[in-house]
């Protein structure tokens, strides 16, 4: 009888545990977190306000533990440890996900992942096929490369642990970034993918592919049943005009068309945003720097940012508790003449407030700086809880020549811990090897990360990310920022820079963009490098690109050198040559005005030549080009010019 109790005991306790895990399976408290669940936030733009508890960010890469700049380019820092496989990159103690994958350098080598301390790899795959679109469900444009960084964004899930091998003799760059999962029931990598699985990639796929977003592609979940309020208006310098909103709700997005009303060199529209009756406005920005203009063009394009057409849109979801002031504010500049602003907005709304307890408001920090040497440029620092959700930066030199300010490091304290560490500035945008024909040679916008601009000539450039499922969550405080030049911040510049973030604090600071730090910069020295020079060979000559521009001349030729990016204006023309036994003869002309007589680049033993004037020019959109004539001397026929530089005359 004793027996038959106890055993009725077990069994009743048994069906209680049943019923209460059929209970918290029902609340979704203990749900198995799948790799769809990851996938799905790669669209779900509308939780983006909703917090992740205890869910940290970290990241493991190949920048140089010393504080040097050998970020990737020996592999010194590229793997933990060596063993029979080959070379362990990364290892993980699960729960967790693996958010994204980042590298400069693939090769054809092949990457094995150890799921949950298994012996068999579950996935083995070639390292560029991470990115090639070749191999399911590394598709594209999830996966890619553009601007000479290749990316995946893949989820990778694994339930207790994982680690990363690379079977090869050598890698270069690489960034993992990971997220743990605490407590979650994750289910590990299967590579078996069902139709619900596929369909969910095909619809990320399709909305990072629409280089024409709308707020339809977001309106979902709390964001889901949106009105509009549309509103014209004509702003007139030293004047403002807003829009109020006195109930609890969320702006799902926002639109705004002023033509070209905010281009130029001055950003003297401010966007100004307020949440319920916080003293500090959550956005307080020049409208141009808001929506990714770079140096006074519009330049970004996302699928949640940006602009397209005439339109700027932001899709960015903005939870409120009470109630909601934007305000366009137009500052008046003395001695400009301002001509009034007309613009058209379009503010998509619904009546569902921020829910408190799991969802923050966004801020945004807007800061233009010079920082002193030595010290790192701040993205954002802040306390309490919350989740970094997107940068948008613009970077100018202020030394002419080679940009290498963006060799500098991005790096992410969170709640007291470095957790993330990047291997350079392009790399953190995604991209690589700025300054080389079809990296990282232009502007160029991808679905949530791209360049801004690049110009050699205007030491600048620039790059923006959003981040969506790897949004980096931090419980009481949090720090992001950059450093500029190679080691030591020794790289002098001028950064501009847009943090995107949801907190459960108000702001309690902002900087004021004076009319000064509303002005575009603009140097007075401009190097034309040859990787990257727009050249016109006539017939007659042969160009080869070596450590300059190697020009060999069949008697006498010429080639035409545009000289683009730089505004217009009186310069110094100055040329950087090598002299050598078989130097060949130059004269430089703009179009049919002859700058300089003929110059001999012979001589007994090899020679470098800097900074040479060989003329004055008036540089306008029509004439902003210069011509080298090159005629043989005796049997001599190369030319090898190195650089090109332009002086502005007062």
């Amino acid at each position: 009888m004793k027996g038959i109790t106890r055993r009725t005991g077990v069994k009743t306790l048994l069906l209680i545990l049943m019923f209460l895990s059929g209970l918290f399976q029902v609340n979704g408290q203990n749900k198995t977190y799948r790799w769809s669940d990851e996938v799905e936030l790669l669209k779900r733009v509308d939780r983006l306000p909703s917090y992740r508890h205890n869910q940290l960010i970290e990241q493991e890469s190949s920048y140089d533990r010393t504080g040097g700049n050998d970020d990737g380019f020996n592999g010194t820092y590229s793997f933990i440890r060596k063993e029979k496989e080959g070379l362990v990159l990364a290892e993980f103690e699960g729960p967790g996900v693996v958010n994204r994958i980042w590298t400069p350098t693939p090769t054809e080598d092949t990457l094995l992942f150890y799921f949950d301390g298994e012996r068999i790899p579950r996935l083995k795959i070639r390292f560029m096929d991470l990115f090639s679109g070749e191999v399911y469900p590394f598709v594209k444009p999830v996966c890619g490369n553009e601007i000479g960084g290749y990316y995946s964004y893949i989820p990778i899930p694994f339930a207790k642990s994982l680690k990363i091998v690379f079977q090869g003799e050598q890698i270069m760059f690489h960034q993992i970034q990971y997220r743990m999962l605490p407590g979650k029931q994750v289910e590990s990598w299967t590579g078996n993918f069902s139709t619900s699985d596929k369909e969910v990639l095909a619809e990320v796929s399709d909305v990072w592919a629409d280089i024409s977003p709308t707020v339809n592609r977001y309106a979902t979940g709390r964001s889901a049943d949106y009105l509009t309020q549309e509103m014209s208006f004509i702003l007139e310098p030293g004047k403002e005009v807003s829009l109020e909103r006195t109930i609890g709700g969320r702006i799902i997005g926002f639109e705004i068309d002023g033509g070209t009303a905010f281009e130029g060199s001055y950003k003297d529209i401010i966007l100004s945003v307020k949440w319920d009756d916080e003293e500090v406005e959550a956005i307080y920005a020049p409208l141009a720097d808001f929506f990714g203009y770079a140096y006074g063009k519009p330049a970004m394009r996302s699928i949640v940012m940006g602009r397209q057409g005439t339109s700027n849109y932001c899709y960015l979801p903005m939870p409120f508790d009470q109630s909601a002031s934007m305000k366009f504010i137009y500052r008046k500049r003395d001695g400009v003449q301002q001509n009034a602003v007309t613009a058209n907005v379009k503010v998509y709304y619904n009546n569902n407030p921020r829910d408190i307890e799991e969802e923050g408001k966004l801020y945004t920090v807007w800061r233009r700086e010079r920082p002193e040497p030595g010290q790192f440029y701040t993205f954002m620092e802040t306390k309490g809880k919350g989740h970094y959700v997107g940068t948008v930066h613009q970077a100018q030199g202020l030394r002419p020549g080679m940009t290498l300010f963006f060799e500098g490091d991005d790096t992410t304290y969170v709640d007291g811990k470095m957790r993330l560490h990047g291997t350079g500035s392009e790399d953190y945008y995604n991209g690589g090897w700025y300054a080389l024909l079809d990296r990282w040679d232009r502007g160029i916008s991808m679905p949530i990360h791209g360049s801004l601009d690049y110009s050699l000539p205007m030491a600048r450039t620039g790059g923006y990310r959003f981040f969506l499922s790897d949004k980096m969550p931090f419980e009481k405080e949090f720090y992001h920022g950059m450093e500029h030049g190679e080691v030591g911040n020794n790289f002098p510049v001028d950064y501009t820079s847009v943090a995107f973030f949801y907190a459960d604090q108000p702001l309690k600071e902002r900087m004021e963009p004076t009319a000064e730090l509303r002005e575009v910069y603009f140097p007075t020295t401009h190097i034309y490098f040859p990787q990257l020079m727009e050249i016109t060979p006539e017939r007659g000559i042969q160009v080869i690109q070596d450590r300059g521009l190697m020009l060999t001349s069949f008697g006498q030729g010429a080639v035409r050198v545009m000289l683009s990016d730089v505004p217009e204006g009186k310069y110094k023309v100055l040329v950087n040559y090598h002299e050598k036994p078989n130097g060949a003869d130059f004269q430089v002309w703009q179009r049919q005005n002859r700058l300089s007589e003929w110059i001999s680049t012979k001589s007994d033993k090899e020679t470098f030549r800097e900074n040479v004037h060989v003329g004055d020019i008036q540089l306008t959109p029509q004439t902003n080009s210069i011509t080298f004539h090159v005629r043989n001397n005796g049997k001599a026929d190369q030319f090898e010019l190195n650089l090109i530089t332009l002086e502005r005359v007062n």
